[in-house]
């Protein structure tokens, strides 16, 4: 099969496609003949060596796919109500960026009525990701208000749609005001340009100094601290990414008055079992919501498997609204 590999740890030139063994599904396990396969930061951290390939996993790049099912797992396949033809989108760990990659039968999503392989393609990395650390750990409920930082990145337009649509108000922060603007477009309630506000102060004014519920922070440095002030009465910051470094001060006693929570994760190295329970409560709670229209994929640009380079150039640019996609002929 096609593939694309990381030939060496550097710049985005490093992405080479190349020819690989077939992976082969093992127990509890399909394999997906790929028709598209996104494109995320943990990508470009792998491909510049800061992002280790969790043991087990493929060293090929890529964490998201949609595409038929080939083959697999009868017993578990039969169990999840799933069939060799089905259309699946599916989280990995790894082997997206190939032509066929195998994924845990749990971790299998049926592509929502009404979306293309590309679309579908966009979303289990993202979804996910906000499912667990929006909803599971910081416990964003309805009539609360999250903070977003990076309303137009793959997560940022995720946890706007979904956070709107489950009945939360949506701060969110952007570089610019065409992106702010794109963040209102998609239900957020207010727009930040943090390069010309100061974001601590804006959401000040905008919460009458009640502060927001939730954060939903990819920067993590500095912005800690500042985020810590924005959090109203038993509010929760939620980390993870740490784009502005990993070193941060807080004011304790501001922890104890309010009572904040700060926590964080990574879902990459969770074991299947615990990807599988997001995966089921995405299936009830927010597939119903893609298929009716209430969310919607937000894809910027697609690219064909051998224009990845230029897939994760554009990333780093940060120039994109939503999501990048590659396809396979």
């Amino acid at each position: 099969m096609q593939a694309v590999e990381i030939s060496a740890y550097g710049a985005p030139d490093v992405l080479r496609l190349t020819e690989r063994p077939m992976p082969i599904a093992g127990e509890g396990e399909v394999l997906i003949r790929v028709s598209a396969s996104g494109v995320n930061r943990p990508d470009v951290l792998q491909r510049t060596g800061n992002y280790p390939v969790p043991p087990g996993a493929s060293d090929i790049p890529g964490l998201e796919v949609a595409g038929v099912v080939e083959s697999g797992d009868a017993a578990a396949m039969a169990a999840a109500g799933l069939a060799v033809g089905d259309r699946v989108c599916a989280l990995v760990a790894g082997g997206g960026y190939a032509q066929f990659c195998v994924a845990p039968v749990g971790q299998c999503l049926p592509v929502p009525e009404g979306l293309d392989d590309v679309a579908a393609a966009s979303l289990p990395e993202t979804f996910f990701t906000v499912w667990s650390n929006v909803f599971d750990r910081a416990r964003l409920q309805t009539g609360e208000t999250l903070l977003i930082q990076g309303g137009t990145s793959g997560i940022g337009v995720t946890a706007i749609q979904m956070a709107k649509a489950l009945g939360a108000r949506v701060i969110t922060t952007a570089g610019s005001d065409d992106k702010c603007a794109a963040c209102l477009a998609l239900g957020a309630d207010h727009a930040i340009n943090y390069k010309a506000q100061d974001f601590v102060a804006a959401v000040a004014e905008i919460t009458r100094g009640q502060g927001v519920n939730v954060i939903l922070d990819m920067v993590a440095g500095a912005y800690v601290t500042r985020e810590l002030d924005c959090l109203a009465e038993d509010g929760r910051l939620v980390i993870i990414a740490v784009q502005g470094g990993v070193k941060a001060e807080i004011n304790a006693g501001l922890v104890l008055r309010r009572r904040l929570t700060i926590t964080g994760s990574t879902l990459r190295p969770r074991p299947v079992a615990f990807k599988a329970a997001i995966a089921q409560a995405l299936r009830a709670t927010v597939w119903p919501l893609l298929v009716s229209g209430r969310i919607k994929p937000v894809i910027f640009r697609v690219f064909k498997a051998g224009e990845a380079a230029s897939a994760h150039a554009l990333m780093e640019s940060n120039q994109h609204i939503g999501k990048l996609v590659l396809t396979w002929s």
